[in-house]
């Protein structure tokens, strides 16, 4: 838990990623499927959106219509629920 409330400090200080990085996507590939993804707890339980990729915030919303050069799919869907057991 400690970990993630680091991280989550960490990344307040992120800039927020604007046109040059995430371009407009109208396919299941934007952000919010992406490997990189994460949320955290932001100030006032609002949520920080990230891209572990970039180092940067996405606003509210862009994380459904967006994505960036660097998308890659999420490793449970690449390799299933629990990879090791087979």
């Amino acid at each position: 838990m400690a970990a993630a409330v680091e991280a989550a400090g960490d990344c307040e200080a992120w800039p927020y990623l604007d046109e040059d990085v995430l371009r407009p996507s109208r396919s299941r590939k934007v952000c919010m499927t992406c490997h990189w993804f994460r949320h955290h707890p932001g100030a006032q339980c609002i949520p920080l959106l990230t891209c572990q990729l970039h180092q940067g915030l996405i606003a509210q919303g862009d994380h459904l219509l967006s994505r960036c050069q660097g998308w890659t799919d999420d490793m449970v869907r690449q390799r299933g629920w629990a990879p090791e057991g087979g």
